[in-house]
């Protein structure tokens, strides 16, 4: 139960940075405070809030109080980067899992987004993504018929399908679509996030495709609240859509 108590505890004090209630820095209160705030030991507080001076949201210093930190960081969807690629460019250590690859009949919405016959075999990948090795995206990739031999041949802990579909097999996808919402996350999302069932979740649901517009995946991504933040920059010429580390420099 400890283990759970810590992990709550963080979401808890990271969901108040995040919402600017300890503004960047600020000092959270003292271990005792938060420890009688929680009615939690104070080693307990201790994990919770070593788990955020991990994801660089406050500083790590010993025997003080902790300040905020909470640094931003961008990356512009106009240069459709790679999960992996984005992440280690702003300075955060990618990893990723495939916890399942199967093929199936396409659903008439993977079938219409991959520009495919109704019950066109696809392969269906379920995959999670890690920043810094904390959990961080539950990733469901429908795979086109035509790539889908190259994706199954991929190492479990293959780094970016993407980078390796254009390195061994000289596929590259050129263009992309974000549909961008909110839902809660259902049991499978909670378990593999390691959060609440119902907890919030941001998803970004994109289509890539080649240079001549042949769709490639069809991905529906969940990340966990705090983890990445995605902002839309207006202007009279364009409005380029920018995701960031959820403020965890």
């Amino acid at each position: 139960m400890a283990t759970v108590r810590y992990l709550e505890i963080a979401e808890a004090l990271r969901r108040a940075i995040l919402s600017g209630q300890y503004p960047v820095g600020a000092q959270l209160p003292s271990e005792s405070d938060l420890a009688a705030r929680w009615s939690a030991s104070r080693g307990t507080v201790r994990q919770a809030v070593a788990t955020l001076a991990a994801e660089g949201l406050i500083g790590s210093r010993q025997g003080a109080r902790r300040i905020v930190l909470r640094h931003e960081r961008k990356h512009s969807f106009g240069e459709l980067n790679s999960f992996a690629q984005w992440a280690e460019g702003v300075g955060h250590q990618a990893a990723s899992r495939f916890l399942s690859r199967t093929r199936r009949p396409a659903t008439a919405e993977e079938a219409d987004r991959l520009a495919l016959p109704p019950g066109t075999e696809i392969l269906a990948v379920l995959r999670l993504r890690l920043l810094d090795g904390e959990p961080t995206m539950v990733e469901r990739t429908a795979y086109a018929d035509w790539v889908a031999a190259a994706v199954e041949a991929m190492p479990e802990d293959c780094r970016s399908v993407m980078d390796g579909l254009a390195n061994d097999s000289g596929i590259v996808a050129h263009y992309g679509e974000h549909l961008i919402d909110a839902l809660p996350a259902g049991s499978e999302d909670a378990r593999l996030l390691e959060i609440r069932r119902g907890s919030p979740l941001l998803r970004q649901r994109h289509v890539s495709a080649t240079r001549t517009g042949r769709p490639i995946e069809w991905s529906d991504d969940r990340y966990r609240a705090g983890s990445v933040t995605f902002s839309v920059n207006n202007s009279a010429v364009a409005t380029p859509l920018e995701r960031r580390a959820g403020d965890r420099s």
